[in-house]
């Protein structure tokens, strides 16, 4: 149908030049020699050269480009598998120290222990590179911080196993219980960090160039999925509402919590949707199987782009609170940990 509407017109226009040239040609005709033929007038050239182009250009799909690698995917994976670690780290300390194959006060418990709170002291290079000028040339800065994350993480289930899940003093119990806190203060801290140290700069550049790429800067206000005015739509009632001001307390905190939920169902009902209509244009335009996997999957790949910056610039500034908050809790439990762990190792040599 589009491509009917296009080309009509062109053929009208082709068609009045045609007639327009062949009183042009008569006259031409007539005004030469006697027993000369007149040349034959060529009408078909200019009507058969416009109606070819239009056909090749209405893809508006094929424009979209290939998934873009998304920083934020990668660190909720990553994030994902820190969990996963630790939880399975705490689970085989368990089964191994149910079976009795040591206890703390034995070597193996003993430097099991030792290796965890050297791990854990190590914790503390991080800050000084940070922040410490002598410390600015040993590498970049989030070398160190993945560092830091998987001490935080490996030292702990080290002590865990160390203590066999049995405390049998004061300075033990305060030292285990300040380490808890700071590792799951530490997880927490490491989720909400990835979504501030970016920058909310650095956001919003990316959620403009998935903008442009879905079209929905031009001056038309038409994006590349104009062809699925629904999906256009959704998108566009997400973005509104994600990016929203003025919302209040009450519905501000209800936008933070369930935004990754609606950003999910938007996502599913859009694909939906660009399914049937994909799967519709297949049949008129004769696309193979393996055609229409590539369209689609560049088209819903795109609508997931999309989405997913919407949802991290419209959650930064809450998130940028959270950490600073956070660095207050987090800072003085450290300190509070080493403490307890030099009292605990103390109590342990001295008794």
């Amino acid at each position: 149908m589009n491509d009917i509407v296009i080309t009509a017109p062109r053929v009208r226009k082709s068609a009045r030049t045609a007639k327009a040239a062949a009183p042009a040609h008569g006259s031409a005709a007539q005004a030469a020699a006697p027993g000369v033929a007149p040349a034959q007038p060529r009408a078909a050239a200019p009507v058969a050269a416009p109606v070819q182009a239009p056909v090749a250009a209405a893809e508006p799909v094929t424009e979209i480009s290939a998934h873009l690698p998304d920083k934020a995917e990668q660190d909720d994976r990553t994030g994902r598998f820190l969990i996963s670690f630790t939880m399975l780290g705490i689970v085989v300390a368990y089964l191994i120290s149910r079976r009795g194959y040591y206890t703390p006060g034995d070597d193996v418990g003993y430097y099991m222990g030792l290796v965890g709170g050297v791990m854990m002291l190590l914790l503390l290079t991080y800050p000084l590179r940070k922040y410490l000028h002598s410390f600015r040339n040993w590498g970049p800065v989030r070398h160190w911080f993945s560092i830091h994350m998987w001490l935080g993480v490996i030292g702990p289930v080290l002590v865990i196993a160390h203590s066999t899940f049995v405390l049998k003093s004061t300075n033990a119990t305060v030292a285990f219980i300040c380490m808890l806190l700071v590792a799951a203060s530490g997880i927490v801290g490491r989720f909400i960090y990835v979504r501030v140290h970016r920058g909310l700069h650095g956001e919003k550049l990316n959620f403009r160039e998935l903008q442009a790429k879905a079209g929905f800067e031009t001056e038309e206000m038409h994006s590349k999925l104009h062809f699925v005015p629904e999906v256009e739509n959704r998108l566009t009632q997400f973005q509104a509402y994600a990016l929203a001001e003025n919302l209040g307390f009450a519905k501000s905190a209800l936008r933070l919590f369930t935004l990754g939920t609606q950003r999910r169902l938007a996502y599913a009902m859009c694909a939906s949707e660009l399914r049937r209509v994909m799967r519709e244009r297949a049949e008129i335009r004769q696309w193979d199987r393996d055609k229409l996997r590539r369209r689609l999957g560049r088209a819903t790949h795109l609508v997931d782009d999309f989405l997913l910056s919407v949802q991290r610039v419209s959650q930064f500034d809450v998130y940028d609170r959270m950490f600073r908050l956070w660095h207050v809790a987090h800072v003085p439990l450290v300190y509070l940990l080493v403490l307890a762990s030099i009292a605990h190792v103390v109590a342990v040599h001295m008794y």
